[in-house]
């Protein structure tokens, strides 16, 4: 049946907000037709006017069937490749309620901690899972891969030894080749020269090397991999102790399952450790998403990028969770950050700790040795086959000698195996916890050999097995039935807001409907089960998703190619603007180092350019909010031959669409730079026009906002880059896919197509849409924003608007002028809303002291008019303040949010009870927020970052006399139950 002949409605029907009567709906926006007000709000001057070439959309059903049809393609053979990448089973408890729970993958970055405990809690027990394991004193709440938290590691060190431009970094050649590969791309422009150091194949090396590999040059930091990519596993104390007295900080790449028997880190003098939680219940999804991690020594803390989750109190003295230090950075440092916070990737995170949750330290050491004991096998086999195995202590994998690698691979393959080709006469296997004995008895064969019991095995580690214990936090061992799991999964869903609840109206974030169709061949195996590095035969499917999606973005953008590679809207920017340097070096412009950004702009852009090697230029914009054209040429002048790029948002991320776009575009090209624009709110564009046609060069979009990828409480998400033609050749590459090896820039993220696994999110979209429904949409969300910026009109100021007094597919909300009169500030409005049953828009941003409210297309009307009647009520609270009513600080909107305790407590303010619990408009299945205004201040002065017990945020699953001590071999005594 094709989607001509169906009875069923259109998609882009159940994705747009539903609206009864659209043309009462345009009326509200102050236009006749929702035309009228898109001819009014998009100038003239950029609009394109022939339809998308897309294909027509699909429904739901068909589409589901196309793509089962690509699924078909990929080949999912046992994965014993390795680099980072390992098969894992997610726990059917937690591939359910969290993965395929939109209470988990709707929700939004925790900025707003009251409505966010329950994936703070989970994140906070990422952070203990890493920190126990590591051995070292706090972890991030996650970063995007191994390669570019290993890169993230590299600059940090710098920072911290605060080391002169000619000390090197030193980088194991055991090192994963995708990680060396990255911290080559990120290194290079920042100045930072990388030295191997070669440990050779000693399993006890001493500091002898790193003398050798420095020759008398400083020093400020070194790389080690743990185990190395060859599998071997190394005492690295004396090499730790080497590099310290040179003068450098060591990082360790750890794998974190590994950990489990070996001797963390931490405790043999690393002072940061990276890597990847993958392997702890995360997909490979062809390479992404998935968990990096960062661990540091105290003292280092302040210097971490990313998040981090620490425990602060509530309003009455109860423990609250909330996102610590440097969280927001970039927005505040702008060009002086150190990082780029867009680095995260939460929904991973949070399966990567329920899996330990789960598993415990006891399920997880048996995990690691059934790993241990598989591979072992595997080199008993080819030891009695005659072959020399390489690897002379090894965690998981092997690399073995053999007359011919290619006739290995090939019969290992026939025995449903992928192993991994070295060189012409080295075989690497990597064993996992889905690896069984009919794949090692395949690998044997391959080999030439039997494979032995395995019953005499030596145990793993050796000298080095650990003796500490790990997760002994009582979270680890309370959960071990499912009904206990999924009520604690489902009690911590309970204390969050997401979009399943309500509308998220957070400007530039683009928080609209991730629909269940589109979400559901995340977890098909064929897509979700394969290894990146398998060949490429085995991924034709895939591959055939990515080729579609690029060229889907190219149409879209009026770009020429599209790389998919960035997996994150950071490394989106990262990847645009190396593209441009790249450019101009290869016109023998290496003195192009300028970049233009507007002080409108998102703070990811400053820090993006600085990563790029860029030196940062702000350009001050007019009071429309427009970019300032005369400071811009002025800027241009100064600057002269040294101009290289200007990064743009286009609409502005002050919500209007600029009139002088091209001219600003013709004013730096004239100058001999490119234009970078920021898709960030490209939403507000497709269908409608097209940045590559209207004078940019480059921009990278957010699948995880434009096209549907969900934002899972702060990743994942996907970032690639669109380019003009010029531009293409700069696409990043990777050495271990042929197609894009010889590409000048190198890659940006650990796996050739970057978050791979979701891919099929937007192309399920678009499929869907089709070209007109995309338009639609756009449309849609500007009729949005301008209903919401109209019928605020008299209660709130909208700050800017373009010519004809409309907004594009934001507003932002003035809220200084209520500060001055009455002390009323956005986060008293802002946890006003929760009361109401929001989530607040975004705060101070672009604007100190302002909302910036973006509601969306996927919102209907009803919801709207909730919303607004929400702002107008907060509006009617705020007067009774300035009319000295209230004072601020006992006035329902600075005890806000109220909780069910102040519900059923005592009562000592000067409001009615009902006012402050049930503000009007409220219904009776509203959101409770389980504490109170969290105190940001003293959380920061009073840093927490592992694991309370359980009983501090909710009922215990077992009483205290249900809980004995029992003791997990080679670890202390832990609670279980």
């Amino acid at each position: 049946m094709t989607s001509s002949d169906t009875p069923r409605t259109a998609f882009v029907d159940r994705h747009l907000g539903h609206v009864p009567d659209v043309d009462a709906f345009a009326a509200g926006t102050g236009f006749d037709d929702l035309e009228a007000l898109v001819d009014a709000t998009v100038p003239a001057g950029i609009r394109q006017d022939e339809p998308l070439d897309l294909p027509p959309a699909l429904d739901e059903e068909d589409a589901l069937a196309e793509l089962r049809g690509l699924a078909a393609r990929n080949r999912v053979v046992q994965p014993m490749i390795g680099l980072g990448y390992h098969g894992t089973v997610t726990p059917p408890v937690v591939r359910r309620n969290v993965l395929q729970d939109p209470a988990w993958y709707t929700a939004y970055t925790p900025y707003q901690p009251e409505i966010s405990q329950g994936r703070l809690e989970a994140l906070l027990t990422f952070q203990t899972v890493v920190t126990d394991l590591t051995g070292l004193d706090v972890a991030n709440a996650s970063l995007l891969d191994e390669p570019t938290a290993a890169a993230e590691a590299m600059t940090l060190l710098r920072r911290a030894t605060r080391a002169g431009d000619d000390a090197v970094f030193l980088v194991d050649t055991d090192v994963l080749p995708q990680t060396r590969a990255v911290l080559q791309t990120r290194a290079e422009p920042l100045g930072i020269g990388l030295v191997d150091l070669d440990l050779g194949a000693d399993e006890d090396p001493d500091g002898d090397a790193v003398a050798a590999a420095l020759d008398g040059r400083p020093v400020f930091g070194a790389l080690l991999q743990y185990p190395g990519a060859s599998g071997q596993v190394r005492d690295l104390r004396a090499v730790v102790a080497a590099v310290d007295a040179a003068g450098g900080k060591v990082a360790v790449a750890a794998d974190p399952l590994a950990l489990t028997l070996l001797t963390p880190p931490g405790e043999w003098g690393a002072d940061v450790a990276v890597g990847s939680m993958q392997r702890f219940g995360v997909p490979m999804g062809y390479g992404g998403p998935h968990a990096g991690y960062m661990a540091v020594r105290d003292g280092l803390q302040r210097l971490l990028p990313g998040r981090l989750v620490g425990v602060s109190k509530d309003s009455a003295g109860n423990p609250a969770l909330r996102l610590a230090l440097q969280t927001r950075e970039q927005h505040i440092r702008r060009e002086k950050a150190t990082s780029n916070i867009c680095t995260a990737q939460v929904l991973l995170a949070v399966i990567a700790g329920m899996y330990a949750v789960w598993h415990g330290p006891e399920g997880l050491r048996r995990i690691a040795q059934h790993a241990h004991r598989q591979v072992s096998r595997v080199a008993a086999a080819a030891r009695a086959a005659g072959h020399d195995v390489v690897t002379t202590r090894h965690f998981d994998t092997v690399t073995i000698t053999v007359p011919d690698a290619d006739a290995v691979l090939a019969r290992a393959l026939e025995g449903g195996v992928n192993l991994r080709r070295v060189d012409d006469t080295r075989v690497a296997v990597t064993a996992d916890e889905t690896t069984r004995d009919a794949h090692v008895d395949a690998v044997a064969r391959a080999l030439g050999a039997e494979a032995p019991a395995g019953d005499d095995l030596p145990a793993a580690g050796g000298p080095l097995a650990r003796t500490s214990g790990y997760l002994g936090n009582e979270v680890f061992h309370r959960y071990r039935s499912e009904t206990g799991l999924l009520r604690y999964l489902r009690r911590l869903a309970d204390m969050d807001f997401a979009l399943d609840r309500g509308m998220i109206p957070l400007g530039s974030c683009t928080m609209k409907l991730n629909a269940t169709t589109e979400m559901e061949s995340i977890t098909w195996s064929e897509f979700a089960d394969l290894h990146p590095f398998a060949p490429a035969d085995q991924a034709a499917g895939t591959r055939q998703v990515v080729a579609d999606l690029e060229r889907w973005l190219a149409e879209v953008t009026g770009y020429d190619a599209v790389s998919v590679q960035p997996n994150s809207g950071a490394q989106g920017e990262l990847a645009g603007l190396l593209a441009i340097r790249g450019y101009h070096r290869s016109r023998g412009d290496e003195q192009r180092d300028v970049c233009l950004i507007p002080a409108s702009a998102h703070g990811t852009n400053a820090a993006s350019a600085v990563m790029a090697g860029l030196r940062v230029v702000v350009v001050a914009c007019d009071e429309a909010g427009n970019v300032d054209v005369d400071d811009l040429r002025t800027k241009i002048e100064q600057h002269g031959d040294r101009l290289g790029a200007l990064m743009i948002t286009y609409p502005s991320t002050h919500g209007v669409f600029e009139e002088a776009v091209r001219e600003i575009c013709a004013a730096v090209h004239d100058a001999g730079g490119q234009v970078y624009l920021d898709g960030a709110n490209l939403n507000a564009l497709v269908g409608l026009a097209r940045p590559g046609r209207f004078g940019a060069d480059v921009s990278h979009l957010n699948l995880h906002k434009t096209f549907c990828i969900p934002h899972g409480g702060g990743g994942p998400g996907v970032g690639p880059i669109g380019v003009r033609q010029h531009l293409a050749e700069f696409l990043p590459g990777h050495p271990l896919e042929p197609s894009l090896a010889g590409n000048v820039v190198g890659p940006v993220s650990g796996a050739p197509y970057g978050s791979a696994g979701i891919l099929t999110i937007p192309w399920t979209y678009v499929r869907t849409m089709g070209p007109d429904g995309l338009r639609r949409a756009t449309v849609r969300a500007i009729a949005a924003a301008n209903y919401v910026a109209r019928r605020l009109q008299g209660s709130w100021d909208v700050l800017y608007t373009g010519r004809n007094g409309t907004v594009a597919h934001e507003c932002i909300l003035d809220v200084r002028p209520l500060a001055k009169a009455a002390g009323i500030t956005v986060d008293d409005v802002a946890k006003r809303l929760v009361d109401h049953g929001f989530h607040a828009p975004t705060m101070s941003w672009p604007v100190t002291g302002t909302l910036m409210v973006e509601p969306t297309e996927s919102e209907d009307l009803a919801e709207l008019d909730r919303f607004c009647d929400a702002m107008i009520e907060i509006r009617a609270e705020v007067d009774r303040v300035v009319a000295g009513e209230w004072i601020v600080a006992e006035s329902p909107l600075r005890r806000a949010p109220h909780t069910a305790e102040d519900l059923v407590g005592e009562w000592d303010r000067p409001y009615d009870r009902r006012l402050g619990v049930y503000p009007a408009g409220t219904t009776r299945g509203k959101y409770w927020p389980p504490v109170g205004r969290v105190d940001g201040a003293f959380g920061d002065r009073n840093l927490v970052c592992a694991c309370p017990p359980v009983s501090a945020f909710g009922e215990p699953e077992a009483a205290p006399d249900e809980v004995s001590v029992v003791e997990v071999a080679g670890e202390e005594p832990a609670l279980v139950r």
